[in-house]
Order: C-alpha cells, then structure tokens, then sequence
C-alpha cells in the first residue's frame, strides 16, 4: 500500500478568490514522483477551532499531513494556535527560531515578528537552514509557510523523508472518444481491480481525443493490463503511448 498524505490549505485569502492557490499542485505533484498517495485535499479559513479540527482528523487519517500557510506575524496568521489547540498543547516560543530573528534583525526585533518563532509544544525543526521559516514538525504534520518560492524551497530539502516505493506509470492518446473505449475501461478495472486507471477527454487537440492513464507501482501488472486494454481497441485507436 502507497502511504497517504492530506493536504490543508488555510487562508481566507484563497477561498475569497484573492490569492490563486499553487501550493496543492506543487505538493501534489512532488509527492506523487515520491509514490506517495494524496487522497485529500482541504481549504479553511484562518480560525483557530477550524484548524485545529482539521488538522487533528487529518493526521488520523493519514500517514502525512502538510498545512501551508497563517505562519507569519499579523493577525490572520493563527495555523501555530490552531495545530496546537487541535492536539492540545501549548503555544511556545521556540529559543533557535527566537535566537536567530534576534541576530539577524537586532533593534528591529518586534513582538509580532518573534511571533514566527511560536510553534506547538513538542514540535521538532527540519529544513533549518531557513531563516525564518523553518519546517515545523509534529507528530505527523509538517507545518509550511504559505509563500511559494519559501513552501518549495523548505519541501525539496527534506522531501526525502516522504519516498516510497515509486509509481509506473503509461499514458495512452486515443483517436475515439470516451463513448467508444468505456466498456473496455470498464474491464480492464474487472480485470486488474487494483490499477489506478483514468480517462481525460480531450477537446481542443485534434490529433487525439482521449488520454487514458495507467498506474501502479508493480510495472508487472501495470504491463500486462495496458496490453489487455491495448488487445481490445478498435484497429488504429492509438495515437500514441508514452
């Protein structure tokens, strides 16, 4: 079994429409190429019992929970309280984060700005060469900035924690539509019950008009189901396979 990952996109800013999110694409992607399956992703708003309600069922369910965004200094920036509340521990200043923001800014050292050092009691730093934005750890969630070039920055220095076994994976262009390939969909899934199949019409190439997907991470089996859809085609279906 593939280990699973949740993903919880907080800001009020993303579901207003202000901010276009690309941080669920980004991680989804990436962990993807690590074999690891996202099977759910969650957008909330900035409140503390949200979050923490959230974040806990989340890190029930899956083996790896990644937040992004409400780490900075304002008001609307509560993810820290949140995850707390919702494993129900203490808000603490963490003395590496405080020590460095204190070399680095000097006089200009503020209390909204050492809010940024505040992370849930027990939490663990990974990525620390970042300055101010360290991945924050606990138990099985890791706590990111909502800032893109930072979010992917601090997720490509310790990604390695998350690779797994990897997927195979085979792409099939078809000249006929979805009406025409559904019922050799539908037994190749009879036949091979645990392939990740899809099938994605496509409208505005004209070369072709379906791309199916097969995946699996035993290539065995993802092999010997694209040969059983591929047997049953139409002669000429195939636009090409990559």
């Amino acid at each position: 079994m593939a280990k699973t990952a949740g993903i919880v996109i907080i800001g009020n800013e993303v579901l207003s429409g202000k901010t276009h999110d690309t941080n669920s694409y980004f991680l989804c992607t990436e962990l993807r190429r690590l074999g690891v399956e996202v099977q759910r992703i969650s957008t909330i708003q900035d409140v503390i019992e949200i979050i923490g309600a959230e974040v806990a069922a989340f890190s029930k369910r899956f083996d790896f929970v990644f937040t992004t965004g409400g780490v900075g200094p304002t008001h609307d920036d509560v993810t820290i309280e949140g995850i707390a509340h919702g494993f129900g521990v203490d808000v603490v200043r963490h003395p590496d984060i405080e020590r460095r923001m204190r070399q680095r800014l000097g006089a200009d050292v503020n209390e909204a700005r050492l809010r940024m050092a505040n992370v849930p009691e027990g939490s663990k730093l990974l990525a620390t060469e970042a300055l101010f934005a360290p991945v924050v750890n606990i138990h099985n969630v890791y706590i990111f900035p909502g800032i893109p070039k930072i979010l992917q920055e601090r997720f490509h220095a310790i990604k390695e924690k998350f690779r797994d076994t990897p997927y195979f994976l085979k792409n099939v262009y078809l000249k006929y539509g979805e009406g025409v390939i559904a019922a050799m969909l539908n037994d190749v899934l009879e036949k091979f019950p645990d392939l990740m199949l899809g099938s994605y019409p496509v409208l505005d190439i004209p070369e072709y008009k379906v791309k199916v997907t097969f995946e699996s991470k035993d290539a065995a089996y993802l092999e010997r189901a694209l040969q059983s859809f591929l047997a049953a085609l139409p002669e000429g279906a195939v636009q090409r396979i990559e």
